[in-house]
């Protein structure tokens, strides 16, 4: 499947922002773009609650949005919310209302997944050379890390400081202090600690700078004549002693200072000021690519059978030294299940059955950790764990599939009253029960679907008398089940 055209919509915790593009020739060709400064992350409280009238704002910025969106495929679409959307513990509230707004899925990406999509978007707007890359990109609540190579990132980070947030905290009331401003910095070099030594000038060859931050610091310094191009040591130091003398946000007179960026420029002046003392960087070129380009490129391929997911999920195979045949033969016959099950119970998520492809690929990992009770190790291990590609709901649907390919059911109540989510657990647990033996084996024939109060399972009368083993887990797994409230009935045929 293909599209003409795509679009990408990034929530941030500044900006929300919509991208319209052709394709062509696997190259990108913006159409058309909006953008709203919604600033989500000013509307956390100190709860950790997100605001009712942040929301509002957000909703009907995502209503707007969403009109624009109307005439496309869903399919052709990718929505993804960052930071602020990561922390709010009301999130899992919010999101339901803004999917509604927008009309599409919005799918929580972890930091490191944040700035792999970044870099993908920088790289495609950058010269194909083979320098290593440090790529910055200082976002609402957020800063994102990545050294990288042409097409290839190299090297993840993200840190929890970002230009809403530091400036909502160290210039609450848009006052610029030499002690406040110092704070900041101090603070920022502070978090920057951790990464410094991966991220040391010997590591890349030039500095990028990308999104709202870098770009607006950039036009300040262009066009006030504090730098010749892009963002330096020295125009930061100018720009340092402009703000001082201003003293407030209100009080600034800057070229290329625009409206909507000046209310968090003190933040992301702080945090950049850091990341150019402690990574030895003096100066720092700009791109335009950002996020959602990333998103975008990353969405193309997907449908040109190049995901991202597919690549993580053989990682994690050969990282866990998972047994290669036996989760093959799990991922086969589960799959088998699943397709009988998705006919009989008119299922309609085209997601599912390659979401439970991955799960049977990835459900004993957790063995690497312990054989007792290995699949919460697994299921631990998906939810935490980076996984490149994926989103945040995606890996929890990952966690709660390895969780339930054994063991009781009663834990997954919850879940089990989604058909899509019954079906995948039924059918994984039935790959994983049949091939208990972890070796090639003539299985029959089988036939299972969905019923009203359950499922039924017919199998040859003959190959289980042969099997006693097998026919004995099948009745436990019969008995398991009727504990849920959703029948599985065994027919020998």
């Amino acid at each position: 499947m293909s599209f003409d055209t795509i679009a990408a919509v990034d929530l941030g915790s500044n900006s929300f922002r919509l991208q319209v593009a052709r394709v062509v020739d696997d190259q990108i060709y913006p159409l058309d773009s909006l953008k709203e400064t919604v600033r989500l992350g000013a509307g956390l409280r100190a709860d950790g609650l997100l605001d009712e009238d942040t929301t509002e704002r957000a909703i009907s910025c995502l209503k707007r949005f969403g009109e624009r969106l109307r005439d496309l495929p869903p399919e052709a679409i990718r929505a993804v919310g960052t930071n602020t959307l990561r922390v709010a513990k009301n999130a899992a509230d919010i999101i339901p209302r803004a999917e509604a707004a927008l009309g599409v899925p919005i799918e929580i990406i972890a930091g490191r997944e944040e700035a792999r999509l970044i870099y993908l978007g920088a790289s495609h707007s950058l010269p194909a050379s083979k320098e290593r890359r440090l790529v910055v990109d200082i976002g609402g609540g957020s800063t994102e890390f990545i050294i990288g190579s042409q097409y290839k990132a190299l090297k993840l980070e993200s840190l929890f400081m970002g230009c809403v947030s530091w400036t909502m905290k160290y210039f609450p009331e848009g006052r610029i202090t030499k002690n406040n401003l110092q704070l900041a910095i101090l603070a920022a070099r502070t978090e920057l600690q951790s990464i410094v030594t991966e991220f040391s000038p010997d590591e890349w060859q030039i500095a990028i700078g990308t999104s709202g931050t870098a770009r607006s610091l950039s036009d300040i310094m262009e066009l006030n004549d504090l730098s010749p191009s892009g963002i330096t040591a020295e125009g930061m130091e100018k720009l340092k002693t402009i703000l001082l003398k201003a003293g407030s946000i209100d009080a600034l007179q800057l070229n290329g200072l625009r409206p909507d960026r000046a209310p968090v420029l003190p933040g992301g002046f702080a945090i950049m000021s850091a990341i150019f003392a402690e990574l030895g960087i003096r100066q720092m070129q700009i791109t335009l690519g950002a996020l959602r380009d990333g998103v975008m490129y990353d969405l193309i391929g997907r449908h040109l059978h190049k995901d991202m997911r597919d690549s993580t999920v053989t990682q994690f195979k050969r990282r866990y030294h998972v047994d290669a045949k036996q989760v093959e033969r799990v991922s086969h016959l589960a799959t088998h299940f699943f397709k009988q099950l998705k006919t009989s119970m008119s299922l309609t998520d085209e997601q599912a059955e390659q979401t439970l492809n991955w799960a049977a690929k990835l459900h004993e990992i957790g063995l690497s950790v312990s054989h007792t009770g290995y699949h919460k190790h697994s299921a631990y291990i998906l939810e935490h764990a980076d996984m490149p590609g994926f989103s945040k709901p995606e890996q929890l649907v990952l966690s709660q599939l390895a969780l339930a390919h054994r063991g009781k059911l009663g834990k997954l109540a919850p879940i089990l009253t989604l058909p899509a989510r019954r079906a995948q657990i039924l059918a994984l647990r039935l790959g994983a029960l049949f091939n208990r033996s972890r070796r090639e084996m003539d299985l029959p024939e089988t036939n299972i679907e969905a019923t009203k109060t359950g499922f039924k399972l017919a199998i040859n009368a003959n190959w289980l008398e042969e099997h006693p083993l097998t026919e004995t887990a099948l009745q436990q797994e019969s008995a398991m089940w009727s504990d849920t409230g959703f029948k599985l009935d065994i027919l020998r045929t």
